[in-house]
């Protein structure tokens, strides 16, 4: 994977959780992620095509995703539901978004599928290319959450 993928993911997260929820999500050092194991309890999942393909997937701690959405829907939520995991399938269309609009520039042409949820302990992700991906640990108030890139150029 091309680490000139990497920085648009992560600016967008950043963008869309800032305007979104106003919250200063802190970026880690990225690491390779060689296993499926979700490193949140609820992930957003979205399938990349075009000039470039594979995968997105933000993958939330129940905490962390539970003040974000409260903080954008003002209102209290209590735990992980069907307005959570909404929310999670729109912040990950979002982020992916403003990550493709910074491919584009670039001179990627990427399109997007519908976000697939996933939510439990110990989930699953599976990107459409197989093998290893990129994982962008971020820290907020409430808690971690993490951006799984997998992404190749198309030849």
């Amino acid at each position: 994977m091309n680490v000139k993928f990497i920085n648009p993911f992560l600016e967008g997260t950043v963008k869309v959780l800032k305007t979104m929820a106003f919250v200063e999500p802190r970026p880690g050092k990225p690491f390779l992620k060689k296993d499926s194991l979700a490193r949140g309890d609820v992930s957003g999942i979205i399938g990349l095509t075009g000039s470039a393909k594979g995968s997105l997937a933000l993958s939330f701690s129940e905490p962390c995703i539970v003040k974000i959405v409260s903080t954008m829907l003002g209102e209290d939520m209590n735990g992980i539901n069907g307005d959570v995991k909404d929310a999670v399938g729109e912040l990950t269309n979002m982020v992916s978004g403003v990550a493709r609009k910074m491919l584009e520039a670039e001179g990627y042409n990427i399109l997007a599928a519908i976000p697939t949820v996933v939510s439990g302990k110990n989930h699953s992700i599976v990107h459409v290319l197989g093998g290893p991906s990129i994982i962008i640990p971020f820290e907020t108030d409430s808690g971690p959450f993490f951006v799984d890139v997998c992404l190749n150029e198309v030849k």
